[in-house]
């Protein structure tokens, strides 16, 4: 099957589109770039449709954006136009800021100096940029206040940037797989994105809300009907698997002004002589058929904003391949629905001190399976996720912090009928006879016969398209990924790549795993798109 490739140069730069143009005849302008006895060829590849980037010919996307969670919706809304301004009558209740934002209210907020505005702000995210729109777009709400946003948006076509969305399934990311009976950690109202309330939405379904948290498959569905309502689909194509993406590479001895790939020794030797120009994604689409269609996209800006929920992380010990063995919700989840660990005296073995952990927990109690909770911190750590929700808002976390405080195992007492927590303990091995070994932080070991065990410790990205599984891109490149302790490192302004040109990330790859806070991203990559767009 032939592989299709797209390139688009669009003259080198981006187009400013007048305010008259409507939102479907600047996309459709881009087709005229193409060679029209082309288009009928570019037919037989789902992934371009109508919009045609085609083989053949030199030109290259603006930007390309690698995720179709709420990281990449949020930025293909800012990039098709839309623009926050602080609204007439707001009044933002930190003064400091509110000032900074009278300095400049006829301008939109991408359009003003991000670092001046964030500056002496706090808040639960490490990036000041998500801090800052947080505040704007919900004054006060790690306090508990509901407060409005003081921002209204406007589309102002000519700021649209071309760009596509590729993602493995429908707008929403990994909402849609999540596991349907757990409540979301956020609020309703924390989850959405902007221009679209989630109260009013939530309200045209005939659902009842009154400010608590939501399932996931509500935010799922909210999130793919979002896209529809703002006028995104355009930019989306669903079913996309990304197999490489890597940087080209021009000779500046090259009359012949073609961008080729270089290997990495080559560069090495004779470094000075290349330079870095676009961006190659291949990947295949899944049809409805089944088959796989090869594609081939050239961008001069990569977004990345997969998420870390791809690969659950693994103990990487004896015995962890054994089918008793879980690492996610979702199997541990579909036994108990298929009545596989219904009346077994034997305990469920559960391991980690996360949130998804004490989701588990919480399944197994209130389904009468007993709990042995293994996890490796004290339990007056002051890392636990458990000590920065307040009680009265997420009570059954609460719970289940109260019993693993009080419902320890010692030498004294015998495990519990319904939950034991071993703290300060982690798992030596699993044997077939479904028996796991213990070792406490002392060093004693302890033997226990299970129905069952749920690995929950974490996630890893799924980044193989990339070299090195992008580990080069993180703080400590010697070490995986991961949201929380070794996320991808970058520009706290611009969400640039600090170790490579070009490509920004955004979302749980940078440490903001709450949609809350991921939203900052999109503002600080559409604002540095824009910057470079006047220049």
């Amino acid at each position: 099957m032939p592989v299709w490739c797209c390139r688009c140069s669009l003259a080198g730069h981006f187009r400013n589109y007048s305010d008259t143009e409507t939102e479907g005849e600047i996309f459709s302008s881009l087709v005229q770039y193409f060679d029209d006895n082309l288009v009928r060829k570019v037919k037989a590849m789902p992934l371009v449709e109508e919009t045609s980037l085609l083989e053949d010919s030199s030109v290259t996307l603006p930007v390309v954006i690698i995720g179709n969670g709420p990281s990449g919706i949020c930025l293909s809304y800012m990039l098709s136009g839309y623009r926050p301004y602080l609204s007439s009558e707001a009044i933002h209740p930190n003064t400091i800021l509110h000032s900074k934002l009278e300095e400049a209210r006829h301008l939109s907020i991408v359009d003003q100096n991000l670092e001046y505005l964030a500056e002496g702000l706090e808040g639960r995210s490490c990036n000041p940029v998500a801090v800052l729109f947080d505040t704007l777009l919900h004054p006060d709400a790690d306090f508990g206040y509901d407060c409005p946003s003081i921002l209204h948006w406007k589309l102002e076509q000519h700021h649209y940037i071309p760009h596509l969305v590729l993602g493995k399934g429908p707008p929403g990311g990994a909402w849609h797989n999540m596991e349907g009976s757990m409540l979301t950690i956020s609020f309703g109202n924390w989850m959405e994105l902007p221009g679209l309330k989630f109260k009013d939405w939530v309200s045209s379904k005939r659902r009842n809300l009154k400010g608590d948290r939501v399932m996931p498959e509500e935010i799922a569905r909210y999130y793919k009907h979002y896209v529809k309502v703002m006028g995104l689909q355009k930019n989306f194509r669903e079913n996309t698997y990304i197999t490489s993406v890597s940087r080209l590479y021009r000779d500046q001895d090259d009359s012949d002004g073609q961008d080729r790939d270089i290997s990495t020794e080559h560069l090495q030797i004779e470094k000075l002589k290349f330079v870095k120009r676009n961006w190659e994604i291949r990947g295949y689409q899944q049809i409805a058929d089944g088959s796989h269609v090869p594609f081939c996209l050239f961008a001069e800006n990569v977004a990345l904003a997969t998420g870390t929920l791809d690969s659950p992380a693994h103990l990487e010990i004896e015995g962890e391949d054994f089918p008793f063995v879980f690492h996610s919700m979702s199997e541990f989840g579909a036994a108990i629905s298929k009545g596989k660990l219904h009346g077994k005296v034997d305990p469920v073995l559960i391991v980690g001190s996360g949130l998804t952990a004490a989701d588990a927990v919480l399944c197994a109690y209130n389904n009468n399976i007993p709990v042995i909770h293994v996890f490796r911190r004290r339990v007056t750590d002051a890392s636990l996720i458990f000590k920065q929700l307040p009680k009265k808002l997420y009570p059954e976390y609460h719970k289940v912090y109260h019993m693993m405080c009080t419902q320890s195992y010692s030498t004294d007492s015998n495990v519990s009928s319904d939950y034991t927590s071993f703290p300060e303990h982690h798992v030596l091995s699993f044997k077939s006879d479904m028996k796991c070994v213990l070792q406490s932080v002392s060093g004693l070991k302890k033997i226990f016969k299970l129905s069952a065990a749920v690995v929950l410790i974490g996630s890893h990205p799924n980044l193989s398209f990339l070299k090195e599984q992008g580990c080069y891109l993180s703080h400590n490149s010697s070490q995986p990924i991961t949201c929380k302790n070794n996320p991808v490192e970058i520009d706290a302004y611009t969400y640039e790549c600090v170790k490579e040109v070009n490509p920004f990330v955004l979302g749980p790859l940078v440490g903001d795993n709450f949609v809350q806070f991921l939203k900052g991203g999109a503002l600080g990559v559409t604002c540095c798109l824009a910057i470079r767009q006047k220049k």
